[in-house]
């Protein structure tokens, strides 16, 4: 049986950042990812975990990557502004309004090369990344009379490992068999993918010379125009021309369930079921640009990106954190902790953060401080998100029309999120409604209680 200090269920983003922390402590380390072939990765198998890919400034901070230390190739473009358009109104955000070390408002990358970058950083650090490699099982020891884990692979060899780092992403499909071990409860009942988790589709598309002028720079998104919590296409601009333009919406949504389906731009009286995301995108690029363009020849797809002749479908982890086991010497990070915003979805930097957190710590020999190192690092981030996704989680089109309209008022004297803390009473009585909301959700989450299965749940 092999040994190793610390084995890592999972290679995305929170997984080779596990493996590059531990293996930068001196301790040996091994990262098991499945893979899954890609059109843009072709000689070469990766993480399945591939998104629209934004960063923005103060999540350089967060993730401890800067730009400037990527290969040229992962960053596809700078950006400038964030554009939320409502169904009447909008809403554009040229400042996230935090402190950043990063000039500008953020940047667009290529996922598939941001992946390969992390893996070959963690290689280039001493550890092991192993692609094509599925874990099948794991054991842990309790009585201490051989290694603490036990890891069974898909070809039946035997890993033994003195901590586990569990960074599967939002499938979970270790972490849920791992932690359910250790709770008084099934899992499923808090963690359930159906309801844990959005679905998220994407094209990449060619652009017509006039349009990507339009966009570049911006990273777009139509709030309103699709039923669901937090369900919104978007389009975010890349390299020679070409844009990745996607949605994310729950699994399972019912369209009888919907009201006010009208009020929707992009359902249509005779829709039975809610559309599928190529559908979805079809209507959004025609509601948008119909009126000058053919879309499908003038928005060609670009086949050589994405997974597969320019597509992708993926699960985006869109809940609440969890704590780890830590006792256990179990650490779980990124995606697979639900460290994924619960309101935009973007989970990149957040996932290099906890990832590297759990290698140091684990590295060390001591797991831990984890949940609070994690706490520390990206509570305010979590906050801010969870706070945001539980006050739209009811918002209708007029919802998002009003938001905007008001939000525009405070933005007269504040910077992105800084709009919260104003007090500007020419704004009226909807931005006081508005900023005192969003204040209350918060208190209602603060000392960690955005938290949904705690470390004290865990019976070690």
């Amino acid at each position: 049986m092999e040994r190793f200090d610390v084995a890592i269920v999972g290679g995305g983003p929170a997984g080779a950042a596990a493996a590059h922390a531990a293996a930068s402590a001196g301790a040996s380390a091994v990262a098991f990812e499945k893979g899954v072939p890609r059109s843009d990765r072709p000689d070469r198998l990766g993480p399945d975990s591939t998104d629209a890919a934004g960063i923005l400034d103060y999540w350089v901070d967060i993730m401890g990557i800067h730009p400037d230390e990527m290969p040229e190739e992962v960053v596809l473009g700078e950006l400038d502004r964030a554009e939320f358009i409502g169904p009447s109104e909008s809403l554009t955000l040229r400042s996230t309004g935090i402190e950043s070390s990063y000039d500008n408002f953020g940047f667009c990358m290529h996922r598939a090369r941001f992946d390969d970058f992390l893996r070959d950083r963690a290689e280039e650090a001493g550890a092991e990344y192993r692609a094509g490699v599925s874990v099948r099982d794991v054991e842990t020891d309790r009585a201490g009379d051989g290694p603490r884990h036990r890891l069974e692979l898909a070809g039946g060899e035997e890993i033994g490992a003195a901590f586990l780092i569990l960074a599967d992403g939002p499938q979970r499909q270790v972490t849920n068999r791992v932690i359910d071990e250790y709770l008084p409860f099934d899992v499923t009942e808090r963690l359930s993918t159906r309801k844990t988790n959005h679905i998220a589709y994407q094209e990449h598309r060619r652009l017509p010379e006039e349009v990507f002028e339009e966009v570049a720079g911006a990273i777009k998104f139509w709030w309103g125009h699709m039923p669901g919590h937090t369900a919104y296409p978007w389009i975010f601009p890349n390299d020679g021309n070409v844009a990745r333009i996607g949605l994310t919406m729950p699994i399972g949504l019912d369209i009888e369930e919907i009201e006010n389906r009208e009020a929707y731009p992009l359902l249509q009286p005779g829709d039975e079921r809610i559309p599928q995301g190529s559908e979805y995108i079809r209507r959004l690029l025609e509601h948008e640009y119909g009126d000058e363009y053919d879309i499908e020849a003038d928005f060609p797809l670009v086949e050589d990106r994405g997974k597969s002749d320019g597509t992708e479908t993926y699960a985006i982890s869109s809940t609440q954190p969890i704590d780890s086991p830590t006792g256990a010497g179990i650490a779980v990070v990124g995606g697979a902790m639900g460290a994924t915003s619960a309101f935009h979805e973007g989970g990149d930097h957040t996932a290099v953060r906890t990832g590297a957190i759990a290698g140091e710590l684990a590295a060390s020999g001591d797991l831990s401080p984890y949940n609070e190192r994690w706490k520390d690092a990206i509570g305010d981030e979590v906050l801010r998100n969870v706070a945001m996704a539980d006050i739209v989680h009811d918002y209708e089109p007029d919802d998002w029309d009003w938001a905007f309209s008001t939000a525009r008022k405070l933005l007269e004297n504040s910077e992105g999120y800084g709009l919260f803390d104003t007090s500007n009473l020419k704004a009226g009585f909807g931005a006081a409604r508005l900023v005192t909301t969003y204040k209350r959700t918060k208190f209602s989450f603060r000392n960690g209680k955005y938290v949904q299965i705690t470390e004290s749940d865990y019976a070690l």
